[in-house]
């Protein structure tokens, strides 16, 4: 392990420089019609199929294009006004110039670019150098000052805002979701952001009360339908399981198909008329149903397979697809027919192999900010560096934080995706975070790993928000941070208090339940008492002079009847100690214990508890980490640093090999987090959660026992 570090120090210092161009233009929408198709629409607007395809990822090459889908058409610098045909033109987007009502001076900085300045001041750069004329002979340079114009806020009308050939106004219901929302509707979720362009793109929340553009449903208002399907009569139909079957009566289908009359009643090879079933007008919100988006190049086998339903099950919940299974439909399920779909948001999720799902187009940009503290070490005194760097408790996690990421990013390259990463040295320090932000441009980066430090992580965050950037928390649990933009990769001590205390629900038949508790967790005491109304409980003296059990008021406790399980819940080591002591002396055939906690922290992990005793014990608690198993990552990490990884190296490569895959995916995490469930590797797991008041937090973690002198995970059963 003493390597290691002083070779991390050189490598902390090596950036990888890039740029990306991006260019920003405002284009007009398209509303499909019935029967359009991506060729005549390209043909209307003078642009190829390929340029559409490029600024509509949801849709595919040879895709029918589902009716209401809202497409944004690239404008073409090549087309006049004249050569937009029909009713294209009336769907072009206008600007119209206006005059500046005064300006603000901005001193450029350091590698501060136009597009940039532009973005800042949410004005176009052709603005900025209308007004710094100097600007269409000579480059951008730092120190120099230009004007930047303010022009007067635009109030549009509701006829402004909105197409009155197409769309409406649509007012959010209590517990409507997206998803909800596009199925009642029949579009697709790209094409709800697109009309709606202030939805968050960094989570799927929508208010009650909040107001969307949507493209108002064809036909009459209130028009009544009655739609019809063909049915092939199969040997040995009968009248009783068609009613059954399709909910209709034989007067019904005598009067609909004459010819049964005729030929003396049904026969084999008939083909019928039936009515489909009529949808309930109930409200479609999360209280009755769940919903799916259906993926490109799916088919009504794999759709069936997947939801584990049949399709006239499907059909009957979603009548639209008589006209066929298309890429982006949003179809509902009844609540009931969960089963074992994972669901999230009231969305149900594929199982998405993310190994099998890369895009090697994708490039992610990411910034690793870490205290690595390199201004307290002389890197050209290696022994002194390294002395210095193996006692730091701080070093030493954000080295293993480090190294595992540097393995993570050798094990994507092999996977033929391409990274630009930064790295910066925060030193610990809330003004050094600044300064990196202040000389580094945020635009294109996909996420930010780090900092440490909750002030500086939050400094980060609100900088980053404005970039719509997603930012890791790797040690971090929880924190004051009140922003949507930040991923706590660490379970919060809540979720894995509640995780245990569901495990022992799960696994408990009539066991006695006993809690000893020490006075600084008598929270979790009272948690675990709302669960177990007739458990006992017993505090703890935690005194540093005194610690002590009243082991005769305990031993009343004890039942010979039942297995004992006890709950300990302190972080003080001597009472750990003390406590599993008296625990295991007096765990015999007539009283038989086993010890829980739901708060393992390192006063269990002190080197005074005897590790027989838990042993004994069966002790078993929730955990973040599980110990790494012999496998690629940890063969990998011996090659390259030739030392084992300890628990921080190992959550340093999960964390960012978990980061980089979903990137590979799709480079935007927020929209990857709300369509992927629970991922895992070496030694931890993730399944990030949006919070409606603040950010993402991971929900995923582990049971661990002493099992034969062994730490071991508890499998989910």
């Amino acid at each position: 392990m003493r390597k290691m570090p002083y070779k991390l120090v050189w490598i902390v210092t090596l950036l990888l420089l890039f740029s990306i161009h991006v260019s920003a233009q405002q284009n007009p929408i398209h509303k499909v019609k019935e029967g359009e198709t991506l060729e005549n629409i390209a043909k209307k607007y003078k642009v190829t199929p390929y340029n559409i395809l490029s600024f509509n990822k949801e849709i595919k090459q040879g895709q029918t294009l589902l009716p209401n889908t809202i497409l944004v058409i690239p404008l073409n610098p090549n087309a006049t006004n004249e050569e937009v045909s029909g009713d294209a033109k009336t769907e072009e987007v206008v600007v119209v110039q206006q005059e500046p009502i005064g300006f603000t001076t901005h001193k450029v900085r350091k590698r501060e670019t136009l597009f940039g300045i532009a973005q800042r001041y949410d004005v176009t750069q052709e603005d900025i150098k209308k007004y710094n004329k100097e600007l269409y002979s000579i480059q951008l340079k730092k120190g120099m000052r230009l004007q930047i114009p303010k022009f007067p806020e635009v109030v549009l009308t509701e006829e402004e805002l909105l197409n009155q050939q197409g769309f409406e106004v649509y007012t959010v219901q209590p517990k409507e979701t997206r998803w909800s929302i596009a199925h009642r509707y029949g579009i697709t979720i790209d094409s709800m952001l697109v009309l709606n362009p202030q939805l968050s793109k960094a989570n799927d929340n929508l208010a009650e009360g909040q107001q969307l553009k949507l493209p108002r449903p064809e036909g009459v208002p209130e028009q009544v339908v009655q739609l019809y399907q063909s049915y092939t009569v199969p040997a040995k139909q009968t009248f009783y399981s068609l009613e059954k079957e399709f909910g209709v009566t034989s007067a019904e289908l005598m009067k609909l198909n004459p010819e049964i009359g005729e030929r003396g009643g049904l026969k084999e090879g008939m083909v019928l008329r039936i009515p489909q079933k009529k949808v309930s007008t109930a409200v479609v919100n999360t209280d009755n149903y769940i919903f799916y988006e259906v993926k490109p190049k799916q088919t009504e086998y794999s759709l069936t397979r997947n939801l584990d339903v049949t399709y006239r099950d499907l059909l009957d919940l979603n009548p639209e697809l008589i006209n066929g299974l298309k890429a982006g439909m949003i179809l509902k399920l009844p609540k009931d027919k969960t089963g074992d779909l994972e669901v999230k948001n009231s969305l149900i999720l594929d199982k998405i192999n993310l190994l099998d799902s890369i895009n090697t187009m994708n490039r992610p940009k990411l910034l690793v900010l870490l205290p690595f503290r390199l201004d307290r070490i002389d890197i050209n005194d290696k022994d002194k560096a390294t002395k210095i760097l193996s006692k730091d408790r701080i070093s030493k996690s954000v080295l293993g934080l480090y190294s595992g990421t540097l393995v993570a990013l050798d094990s994507i390259k092999k996977l033929g995706i391409s990274v630009d990463v930064k790295v910066f040295d925060t030193e610990l320090s809330l003004n050094k975070s600044k300064e990196i932000l202040l000389k580094e441009n945020l635009m294109g980066v996909s996420a930010i790993i780090g900092p440490l430090n909750p002030h500086s992580l939050k400094e980060v965050a609100v900088q980053a928000s404005n970039y719509q950037i997603p930012v890791i928390s790797p040690i971090a649990s929880e924190s004051d941070i009140s922003l949507s933009n930040v991923f706590f990769s660490k379970p919060a001590d809540s979720i894995l208090r509640d995780r245990m205390i569901s495990y022992v629900e799960n696994k408990r038949t009539d066991e006695n339940i006993i809690v000893i508790y020490g006075v600084s967790h008598e929270a979790s005491k009272n948690k675990i008492l709302q669960h177990f109304p007739l458990a006992s409980s017993i505090e703890i003296s935690e005194s540093e002079k005194n610690i002590s059990l009243d082991i005769d008021k305990f031993k009343t406790f004890l039942s010979e009847e039942k297995e004992n399980w006890v709950f300990v819940e302190t972080d003080n080591f001597k009472v750990v100690s003390s406590v599993i002591s008296i625990l295991n002396s007096t765990n015999t055939e007539e009283s038989k214990i086993r010890v829980f906690t739901t708060d393992y922290n390192s006063a269990f992990e002190n080197n005074v508890i005897s590790n027989t005793h838990l042993s004994n014990l069966n002790f078993c608690y929730p955990s973040v980490y599980r110990n790494a198993p012999n496998d690629s990552f940890v063969k990998m990490y011996r090659k390259r640093f030739g030392s084992t990884p300890d628990q921080y190296a190992t959550r340093g490569f999960d964390l960012a090999y978990d980061l980089l895959l979903k990137l590979a995916y799709k480079n935007n995490l927020f929209e990857v987090s709300s369509v992927i469930g629970e991922t895992e590797y070496t030694g931890n797991k993730f399944n990030y959660s949006k919070d409606l008041a603040s950010g993402y937090f991971n929900t995923s973690s582990y049971i661990m026992k002493y099992e034969d002198m062994w730490v071991k995970e508890v499998k989910p059963e």
